[in-house]
């Protein structure tokens, strides 16, 4: 498959003033696959691979020693019998939480020895991340199974590898052509194959953007083994939870992660913590979001109440919506039968539309936004969406079916009067003045398109 974030990597091995790359991301989200993709492009016979979750030795010199680059580099180039010369060597740390020396290391290499080509990926590295922001929490002495090690910050680029997108999935589907179209952001070119793109989409929703289920479905094109693929990921997050949580967060963790499909299909206007028990309050379940927030595997979107310049200004916190990070994973979780995807269009009513906003929302995250979402103060009326761009603030209104009223979209214009707005659903293309009909399949690419927004 290929993959459009390895051009962010490649634009970062020109950068002059590079630090050790740091690819963040859930598990299974197709970190290691990257690192030696990207080596076989950049780097084809100058590449050294370090997992450091197998070299069990080589981890346990590294965690003794002393870390200068020096000391790091003699210690590797012994046990995989490897020349690395700065300058001409790039260096893959792959499962780089598994040594807190590594991972604290890369600071000492940005500082002395910056000529050298670093790319290192883990798991779980923003759990690392959120602890070194708190100066050490007690969860990471809580668990000695969590990543450890002072995280670089300030010292590291880091680059968030999300699950596929709708246009990666076509591409991996053998459809180059039609990704091209979908991926140059004009929905007039890819409105003549709106039936094909449908159809398509209506299979990315069951199979989602994880590389082993695409992997799956491309090899067996059966969907009811996807389905299984995607039950053994929830099981192995699940494992993630027993290993890497403190005990005492464990079972609120578990409540919050379980709870997010039932919320997302009801009409709730943020996330409500009694449903989760009766009487829970959110101080209570802060650490736990918090933990899967920086572990990769939700999407926190805040409401705001006025939409301006800078968006990120006016997000309220103490109101949101909690979404997974991928589509497919949510209908498994939620024992969506496939069958119900691909036949009419009753999933995106009796869901509640839950699997349209989930891909919009993963539209918006990998082609460069930061979505918020708009209700009024008496809360009779409420956009899903709502993106910075260029030259402005707007709202986007996603429409499970094919019927596009929108009378809360009407509410925003009228409060706000934004340049335009978006709607998308199932409904044809319609490049209107005040409001932009776009069609699920086009929606990412498009919207980055008329924002002017950069990924």
């Amino acid at each position: 498959m290929q993959r459009n974030v390895l051009s962010k990597m490649l634009e970062w091995n020109k950068r002059k003033t590079r630090k050790p790359l740091v690819l963040m991301g859930a598990r299974q989200v197709g970190k290691t696959w990257l690192l030696n993709e990207f080596a076989a492009t950049a780097y084809p016979k100058d590449a050294v691979y370090v997992n450091l979750m197998k070299m069990k030795t080589l981890r346990k010199q590294l965690e003794n020693g002393d870390i200068t680059p020096k000391a790091v580099l003699e210690k590797i180039s012994i046990a995989l019998d490897a020349e690395i010369v700065p300058g001409k060597t790039l260096l893959l740390l792959d499962e780089i939480q598994e040594s807190s020396n590594a991972l604290t290391s890369l600071k000492f290499f940005n500082e002395d020895m910056p000529e050298l080509a670093i790319v290192a990926a883990g798991s779980l590295l923003g759990l690392a991340v959120g602890r070194s922001s708190e100066n050490g929490s007690a969860s990471s002495k809580e668990n000695p199974n969590e990543p450890r090690g002072s995280f670089p910050v300030g010292k590291v680029n880091m680059l968030e590898i999300l699950p596929l997108s709708f246009a990666e999935f076509v591409r991996a589907l053998g459809k180059k052509r039609l990704a091209d179209i979908l991926e140059s952001g004009s929905p007039a070119a890819s409105a003549p194959y709106a039936d094909k793109l449908t159809d398509l989409l209506r299979r990315y929703l069951i199979v989602g953007g994880m590389p082993e289920a695409i992997n799956t479905y491309v090899d067996s094109n059966d969907l009811s083994t996807v389905r299984d693929v995607q039950a053994e990921m929830l099981s192995a997050y699940d494992a993630d939870f027993v290993k890497h949580a403190p005990l005492t967060m464990l079972p609120k963790i578990r409540l919050l992660w379980n709870s997010i499909s039932a919320q997302l299909a009801k009409e709730n206007k943020k996330f409500i913590y009694t449903a989760l028990k009766p009487g829970a309050r959110a101080r209570e379940y802060e650490s736990a979001l918090q933990w899967l927030n920086d572990a990769g595997m939700v999407s926190q979107v805040y409401r705001v109440g006025t939409p301006r310049l800078p968006l990120k200004s006016y997000r309220d916190f103490s109101a949101f919506r909690l979404y997974m990070h991928d589509v497919g994973l949510l209908g498994a979780m939620s024992d969506l039968p496939p069958s119900s995807v691909l036949e009419g269009n009753a999933v995106f009513t009796n869901f509640k539309g839950a699997l349209a906003e989930q891909y919009v929302l993963q539209e918006l995250l990998v082609n460069g936004f930061e979505p918020c979402y708009w209700t009024n103060d008496t809360g009779n009326a409420e956009v899903e969406f709502v993106v910075q761009g260029e030259k402005g603030v707007f709202p986007v209104e996603v429409k499970a079916g094919i019927n596009t009223q929108a009378k809360s979209l009407k509410t925003y214009r009228k409060l706000f009067s934004p340049a335009f707005s978006f709607r998308t659903s199932l409904a044809d293309w319609h490049d209107g003045t005040e409001i932009k009909d776009i069609p699920l399949y086009a929606f990412g690419p498009a919207a980055r398109a008329y924002t002017k927004t950069t990924v």
